[in-house]
């Protein structure tokens, strides 16, 4: 062989190994994320997400890759993004905002893996057989939203308790609000306030709810739970404040964006322990033996440079009890 020769079928050979050496290895499972709202208020919850999963070995972009579907509140393209998911063939997909993402989910495969987080029972919503052995392809994380809707209301008694009607601000396209709202009639009832209810599917009718109970002069307000007002908190804080009413909310992020009063489990928390189980499954495991997790520590903060502006003095029992005081 003459030496041109010889060096071209070296360099073709140095070309070419590169892009064998590639193919054969495997492809980078892909996880489907599913959310309800807007990417950017729920940076930091996605930042647990991918704390959970680098606790079982998986980061972004080195091991595993995520396709990030939001629906930016518009709850009735969940369906659809879910089905995109399931179309793009995903080894996992991830719901996150309650049960409204997990059933979408559920409803578009009954083969691919997913791990939801919910408000309430999943057992209820039809999402698993049991919290034990949810059997099927999916498990997940339970917030215990709904179970502590009158568990706030008792908390908004203890700080204002000579207010006779509570407003609730709820979005009717959330389903899970609803069940909340009926937990908290009940309790209203138990310790003899009436409920008022105001609606708001937009940012529009925020503003407008707002307005409605500044008319109607309620004592106290309870925001029921809602990735959209999640992503809207720092405008319904800035609202209760120029009402003068105090306000209690179920997640942390309300309390430090300004609201009065939050009580709750962590989301941060929620998201970690989702990333832990995609992780888990990525590894082989089977959705339907993983138990359903149910997030026993509870969060109490209290924003008292709200407290103050509203010429409240809470209670020092429940001051004693806080997990966090905001100053």
């Amino acid at each position: 062989m003459q030496r041109r020769e010889f060096l071209a079928l070296l360099s073709g050979a140095a070309i070419t190994c590169p892009f064998a050496a590639r193919a054969q290895q495997p492809a980078m499972p892909v996880i489907g994320f599913l959310g309800t709202a807007s990417p950017g208020p729920f940076a930091h919850l996605v930042a647990g997400f991918r704390k959970g999963l680098q606790e079982t070995g998986f980061a972004e972009g080195h091991n595993v890759a995520i396709e990030y579907r939001w629906a930016e509140s518009q709850y009735e393209r969940v369906p659809a993004l879910a089905a995109d998911l399931v179309r793009r063939q995903v080894a996992v997909i991830v719901t996150v905002g309650g049960e409204t993402s997990a059933a979408a989910a559920k409803a578009a495969t009954a083969t691919i893996p997913i791990v939801f987080n919910s408000g309430g029972d999943p057992v209820k919503a039809g999402l698993v057989a049991s919290l034990a052995r949810p059997d099927g392809n999916a498990t997940g994380v339970n917030v215990l939203t709904t179970e502590l809707a009158e568990k706030r209301l008792g908390l908004l008694h203890d700080i204002v308790p000579s207010v006779s009607t509570v407003a609730v601000l709820l979005n009717p396209n959330f389903a899970p609000a609803l069940a909340s709202v009926r937990e908290s009639q009940a309790g209203a009832r138990a310790i003899g306030k009436e409920i008022a209810i105001f609606e708001a599917r937009s940012e529009t009718e925020i503003e407008t709810a707002f307005a409605k109970i500044s008319q109607a002069r309620p004592g106290a307000l309870l925001v029921a739970a809602d990735p959209f007002f999640n992503s809207r908190r720092d405008r319904i804080t800035a609202l209760a404040a120029r009402l003068a009413i105090p306000t209690i909310y179920e997640q942390r992020e309300f309390a430090v964006a300004g609201g009065l009063i939050s009580y709750g489990t962590s989301l941060t928390e929620a998201y970690r322990q989702q990333g832990i189980y995609a992780g888990r499954i990525l590894k082989g495991e089977k959705p339907g033996d993983l138990p359903i997790i149910q997030l026993a520590k509870f969060e109490l903060v209290i924003n008292l440079k709200t407290a103050k502006a509203l010429g409240l003095a809470i209670p020092s029992g429940i001051l004693a009890i806080a997990d966090e005081v905001i100053e």
